[in-house]
């Protein structure tokens, strides 16, 4: 991209500011709006605000793509994005259209989500919601993990439910699809040239140099072991279900209220995969002071025992390596993201501490895609990943 002038994040998040000034006087004239502090994220732009003493969150999505992506070029130079924002903000296929869509068809049909408090232009604007995320009660009580994993997933039920299969198939969110996004991010010369790249805002010369190698040979394992036929017909999937879109506002007892849907068609494995690849990546990153990693992995165990109960045979094992290959892509998007955000970019600190642990994470993903490469039992390979996730948390 040399010779033209890429986006910058400060240019960026000027133009956001000014979306959610204009959003927020279109749906309250009367109501001043103060924005609060800046929520760092790598997709889109966030800001807690306040309109006539109300708390909200604003959000706005460039082109609904993610920022890093933004930032390198991927949209263009830093002119043809704003002329492309423009007409994109107004589209009522924009992703937080159709996230306000979805939050309000979730929330009538019963799934306890963050309420839409308003849309307008291309902002989303959504009531907070307070309490404790799953990655925090996860790591106050590591032994509970099994039981708040199954908690999170059992508030999922209402996704099935016919007015939100009827919104999901009329304005999907399939961006946020774990498999898509992989095809997306490695694809052909442009996913070679991307993989080269990581780290260099980031990571010494050595280490980057080394990721890139790592990676690279990954993703051709993966790039093939995900032409594995799916299991069972497509659900509704949330999309984006990972620990800190978890929240137990009431306590861990009660319901726990989602954020950040992204509903889509997918296989029924979706979700558990996402929740089992972040709640394995936040164990890396940050292992809990006052107990052993292996009290999180054994509940993880436990959780994905108990969504396999009622499958029998080899229907067990493919889904076992669906699980394993789906978490696999999912860790290398979410590591390869970190490592590709330019240092300008304000990153959330939960994504520094993933970032300082990049060589234990390559290591996991070169042994377990090696296993599965090779052929190797999903039951053998789900138990060397349990051990391997233990032993590079245990630190």
């Amino acid at each position: 991209m040399n010779g033209i002038a890429l986006p910058h994040p400060a240019d960026l998040f000027a133009l956001s500011t000014d979306r959610i000034h204009r959003a927020a006087a279109d749906l309250w004239p009367h109501e001043p709006l103060t924005l609060g502090d800046h929520v760092p994220s790598v997709t889109g732009y966030v800001h807690r605000a306040r309109v006539g003493g109300r708390d909200v969150f604003a959000k706005d999505s460039v082109l609904g793509l993610s920022l890093v992506s933004i930032l390198r070029g991927v949209a263009g130079d830093r002119d043809k994005v704003r002329a492309a924002q423009t007409a994109y903000a107004t589209s009522p296929a924009s992703l937080l259209a159709r996230e306000a869509g979805q939050l309000r068809t979730l929330d009538a049909a019963g799934v306890r989500v963050a309420r839409c408090a308003g849309y307008a232009a291309g902002v989303l604007f959504t009531e907070p919601v307070t309490g404790p995320t799953l990655a925090d009660l996860i790591t106050k009580d590591p032994a509970r993990t099994g039981d708040l994993l199954k908690a999170a997933v059992t508030g999922l039920s209402g996704l099935q439910h016919p007015t939100v299969m009827a919104q999901v198939d009329a304005a999907p969110i399939p961006e946020r699809s774990i498999d898509g996004t992989f095809r997306r991010k490695f694809n052909g010369v442009s996913g070679r040239l991307y993989i080269g790249r990581l780290g260099v805002d980031r990571l010494d010369e050595r280490a980057r140099q080394g990721v890139a190698a790592v990676v690279g040979v990954v993703v051709a394992r993966l790039l093939k072991l995900r032409l594995a036929p799916p299991i069972g017909p497509r659900v509704i999937v949330y999309g984006d279900l990972k620990p800190e879109h978890v929240y137990f506002p009431d306590g861990p007892e009660e319901r726990p209220v989602f954020i950040d849907p992204g509903l889509a068609r997918g296989p029924a494995h979706h979700d558990v995969a996402k929740l089992v690849s972040r709640t394995f990546l936040t164990l890396i990153a940050a292992p809990p002071v006052d107990a052993p990693a292996c009290a999180v992995v054994d509940g993880i165990a436990a959780f994905v025992t108990e969504q396999t109960s009622a499958l029998r045979g080899p229907l067990r094992g493919l889904w076992l390596r669906r699980l394993l290959v789906t978490w696999l892509m999912d860790t290398v998007n979410i590591l390869t993201t970190y490592l590709a955000a330019p240092a300008a970019l304000p990153l959330p600190e939960h994504a520094q501490a993933v970032i300082d642990q990049t060589r234990a994470v390559c290591t996991i993903l070169d042994q377990i895609s090696a296993q599965l490469a090779a052929g190797t039992d999903p039951d053998a390979a789900w138990r060397l990943a349990l051990g391997a996730v233990t032993k590079a948390a245990a630190r």
